[in-house]
């Protein structure tokens, strides 16, 4: 071991007692461990928040979607599928339909029978897609089960069902404008009653199941699933809305939406998961937007931190740095034992955050202790992902930056003289 080292060491970590190091060293430990744990902690969380909300838009609306303008329907062709999938970006593409009603619940209050009403959007997607959307968020019914003669199997969100005090198994119905109506031909060309209901999609359906993504505005209050074929059957046969496609790489996720629609070509057009949702995930950037600022304070702090517990280290070794002056230890070599001390310091510090760090984040997966607002944060519990480059990261840098600030404090120490350090 080189002398620098050994005598970094020493100042660093001399027994003051049998057990203890310095005390003004432990502080500096315990300093930058904090700060270290900090910073990884707020990554994790932000990256773990971001990543939470994405996959549970993702389920709904997959990557990217393919459709005819102004929405309209358009027939199911297994070429246009054959060509979506053929990119090589696209993990899997299947047909969707969506339609618009009012689902209409009844409800007893005591002698009476109350009805409520809510707009809904029902989505019919293929039984593969059900299975694995249903398989993650279904809180209760079960895919499984006889087909349903009487009218359409559905499955409701978990905010919905609270709204229209839905339950497995109840009977509702769906209320929509026919195929060849609209808004305002029903208002102005229909004479009479009858001409009325002949206008409306009148259908019953039976509440199958309960799902809860925790999305709750928009998506668990508005959106009903159903059976494609089933809903096809009863109101647009071989109709569909378009088509959902999913990725292998999300980096390439715009130029695949442009080179499928080149392959589909007019009247087709397709947008991303991020452009459907953009104001959500603007939200999200946000988020991560104010990441940087936190860590530039954190690693402030820890670097004053290092400064000053190497000035006090160096007013309390003044006596020593004259006597190794003295010895004919030069300059350069006693700026590289401070500069060898901070690196010590921070090593403790950084290893122990990162421990303290992964130990938290564990017990907080775990446990789940701390708790959110469901409804404004689309989630229960902090997310934390825990990313090896995120401690990789921030421990390099922590290093990094104390090392370079710890050069003022070393040279002080290095331009004492030694008659002035041995008289101090």
């Amino acid at each position: 071991m080189k002398p620098e080292f050994y005598i970094a060491r020493r100042f660093a970590f001399k027994q003051r007692s049998a057990t203890k190091p310095t005390f003004i060293v432990m502080v500096a430990v315990i300093g930058i461990a904090v700060g270290t744990a900090a910073l990884i902690l707020t990554l994790s969380i932000v990256n773990g928040f971001a990543g939470s909300v994405e996959n549970k838009l993702i389920s709904f609306s997959a990557h990217m979607q393919i459709r005819h303008p102004d929405e309209q329907f358009f027939q199911e062709r297994r070429i246009d599928l054959t060509r979506i999938a053929d990119n090589p970006n696209i993990a899997n593409a299947s047909p969707f339909l969506e339609k618009s009603f009012v689902l209409r619940s009844r409800s007893a209050k005591g002698d009476d029978k109350i009805w409520h009403s809510k707009p809904v959007v029902v989505r019919g997607v293929s039984y593969k897609e059900k299975r694995g959307f249903l398989k993650q968020f279904l809180r209760a019914g079960s895919l499984e089960g006889k087909d349903n003669v009487t009218g359409i199997a559905l499955y409701a969100g978990q905010t919905l069902a609270e709204n229209l005090d839905l339950r497995v198994g109840k009977k509702v119905m769906l209320v929509g404008l026919g195929s060849k109506a609209s808004g305002a031909k029903l208002i102005a060309g229909n004479k009479n009653i009858v001409d009325m209901l002949s206008s409306l999609d009148l259908e019953v359906g039976e509440i199958r199941g309960i799902y809860d993504t925790g999305l709750q505005e928009g998506f668990d209050d508005f959106v009903v699933i159903a059976d494609l074929k089933q809903l096809q059957q009863r109101f647009n046969p071989m109709m569909i809305s378009g088509y959902d496609a999913n990725v292998h790489n999300l980096n390439q996720l715009q130029n695949t939406v442009k080179e499928v629609v080149n392959v589909l070509g007019f009247p087709f057009y397709g947008y991303t998961v991020f452009q459907r949702y953009a104001n959500l995930f603007e939200w999200l950037k946000l988020q991560k937007n104010i990441t940087p600022l936190l860590i530039v304070t954190i690693t402030i702090v820890a670097v004053f931190n290092i400064i000053s517990t190497l000035l006090v280290l160096i007013i309390e070794k003044t006596r020593e740095i004259g006597m190794l002056s003295a010895l004919g230890l030069e300059p350069g070599k006693i700026s590289i034992v401070f500069m060898a001390q901070a690196f010590l310091i921070s090593l403790a510090g950084v290893v122990t955050g990162n421990i303290l760090a992964l130990s938290l984040s564990l017990f907080e997966l775990r446990f789940h202790l701390i708790t959110l607002p469901e409804k404004s944060y689309f989630i229960k519990y902090v997310p934390l992902l825990i990313n090896p480059m995120d401690y990789a990261l921030v421990s390099i840098s922590v290093m990094a930056l104390t090392l370079l600030f710890a050069f003022i404090p070393a040279r002080i120490a290095a331009s004492l003289k030694p008659g002035t350090a041995l008289g101090a």
